[in-house]
């Protein structure tokens, strides 16, 4: 049995939907749907009423959820004992990112921090914005840094994570600039001729901020999807490729805009751009739970350098 199956079967549980627990894990729906089998063929017997809409546990189901959990629980306790019992375990700051953030935000404010903090251990744990959260809830790391947009929240309960606000990302379209530094492709297209456009998988948080993007675009952008992926950094080499047009954060594209390798391609209309905050994340210090004396000094002088305290914000549900 894999550790993974466990967690597929919780999240099928807790939503009652294959297509929407699929989305969350990341994994296509007949993928999805095998690891379930792959759960029930182990343990010998029948965990998901499939006769039923929407899906519903059986018996036997109802029964592994409460001893899923605990077994989850235990290895992430084990995980955490031995972390623990690492020589560098109490001195090193173990951050879980998204891909793009861990390429373009992390290093410089690694470097900002060394020269004012001081000296810090840290170990990057990259991963997709749902699977970093995770990590978070999970007890996996001890701070958690990704973008927030109130549309696409990160659900981490108010009452037991304390959140920083350290900067913004604003996401725009971009295309391959010829000799003369003017993009070799403009938004917003035609009907007739739709622009090639290189986009993010589905399951990616940066595909759901070009979908309100686009949805909220006051003049309708004609785009032909050609080319998918989920990572950021991907899609911009194929922007400067000349394959189409990538929307992308600003941050990740500096290099190339001064040295003329990519445009905009949005003729500066805000409209075709969104902002998101970049926010870090702590489970706040308990009697239970203490943390790592270090984080909590990153965190105390985190605070002071931005001269106000942690946004209080109201409380949502527990991360999915």
């Amino acid at each position: 049995m894999e550790t993974k199956w466990l967690e597929d079967f919780i999240s099928l549980a807790e939503t009652g939907s294959f297509s929407r627990s699929a989305e969350l894990r990341h994994v296509t729906q007949p993928a999805f749907s095998r690891r379930i089998q792959s759960l029930e063929a182990w343990l010998g017997a029948d965990l998901i009423d499939r006769t039923s809409y929407p899906t519903r546990l059986t018996h036997a189901g109802e029964v592994f959820y409460e001893q899923a959990l605990e077994m989850l629980g235990q290895i992430n306790n084990a995980r955490a004992l031995l972390r623990g019992k690492r020589p560098t375990a109490y001195t090193t700051v173990d951050f879980a990112v998204p891909h793009t953030l861990s390429l373009t935000f992390m290093p410089k404010w690694i470097s900002e921090l060394k020269q004012d903090f001081g000296m810090l251990n840290s170990r990057l744990i990259a991963l997709n914005v749902h699977d970093a959260v995770m990590t978070m809830v999970e007890g996996g790391c001890d701070l958690l840094l990704c973008y927030h947009h109130p549309r696409q929240p990160v659900q981490l309960d108010a009452s037991r994570y304390d959140m920083l606000t350290l900067g913004s990302e604003t996401l725009r379209a971009y295309a391959r600039c010829d000799r003369s530094g003017v993009p070799q492709l403009q938004l917003p297209g035609t009907a007739k001729s739709p622009l090639p456009f290189l986009s993010y998988t589905s399951n990616a948080y940066l595909g759901r901020m070009v979908d309100l993007l686009l949805a909220d675009a006051e003049q309708p952008l004609h785009l032909e999807k050609c080319y998918e992926t989920d990572m950021a950094e991907g899609l911009k080499m194929m922007a400067l490729e000349g394959h189409g047009i990538a929307f992308l954060p600003e941050s990740a594209v500096v290099r190339e805009l001064k040295q003329k390798h990519l445009a905009r391609a949005d003729g500066g209309r805000p409209d075709w751009e969104l902002s998101m905050e970049i926010r870090l994340y702590r489970e706040r210090p308990a009697a239970q739970r203490p943390g790592k004396p270090v984080v909590a000094r990153l965190w105390d002088y985190l605070i002071q350098r931005a001269g106000k305290k942690p946004r209080q914000r109201k409380a949502a549900p527990a991360a999915v």
